[in-house]
């Protein structure tokens, strides 16, 4: 199955992005702490998002609106007093020209789901009582999170058939990571 390659192929930048966010996780100790990371996936989801609606092909992905995690990050923020940060430039995004390259982005967003559920429960242990209404990010889909991460992947299996559509998600799901990565060293 392409979604097992894929995972296998983008495993060590993956992992290193981790070395990056989880330290920053474990270091909130305030709201303001909480909203600044926020704001570090918020600049970098939104304008992702953006530039993947402009190429992807609903058709193929039609739950896709349902599937934007910036208005989610952005109402968090809000719910802590948080101000709208600015979205990154295209220089700091991954090259998505065509819907191969936009699930391969998608890859790595619709991921975040999954680690949100365990990011969630931390948070809200940092700050008992204080995010409550500030945690619809970090909680993804809520009960939802696997079958929509497995339709999530039964789309990009049945788009990704041939070695070239599997190339560009491979290619656009790297330096997606590759990209937040370098997003996050440039936030400090």
């Amino acid at each position: 199955m392409f979604s097992n390659t894929l995972k296998e192929e983008t495993q060590q930048n993956h992992v290193d992005l981790e070395k990056k966010i989880v330290p920053r996780i474990k270091a909130i100790q305030s709201e303001q702490d909480y909203i600044t990371l926020l704001k570090l996936f918020y600049s970098y989801f939104g304008a992702l998002e953006t530039l993947v609606q402009s190429v992807l092909d609903t058709s193929l992905l039609p739950d896709s609106t349902s599937r934007r995690k910036s208005e989610a990050i952005l109402n968090d923020i809000r719910a802590l007093g948080g101000d709208t940060p600015n979205l990154a430039g295209v220089a700091d995004l991954p090259e998505i020209s065509d819907h191969a390259a936009a699930l391969g982005a998608m890859y790595v967003m619709e991921g975040s789901t999954l680690g949100g559920q365990i990011i969630s429960k931390m948070i809200a242990k940092a700050l008992p009582g204080k995010t409550n209404d500030a945690l619809s990010f970090y909680k993804g889909y809520g009960e939802n999170t696997m079958p929509m991460w497995i339709a999530f992947k039964n789309a990009m299996n049945e788009h990704a058939v041939t070695a070239d559509i599997q190339k560009k998600v491979i290619n656009a799901a790297n330096e997606t990571f590759l990209k937040f990565s370098q997003w996050v060293d440039k936030a400090g």
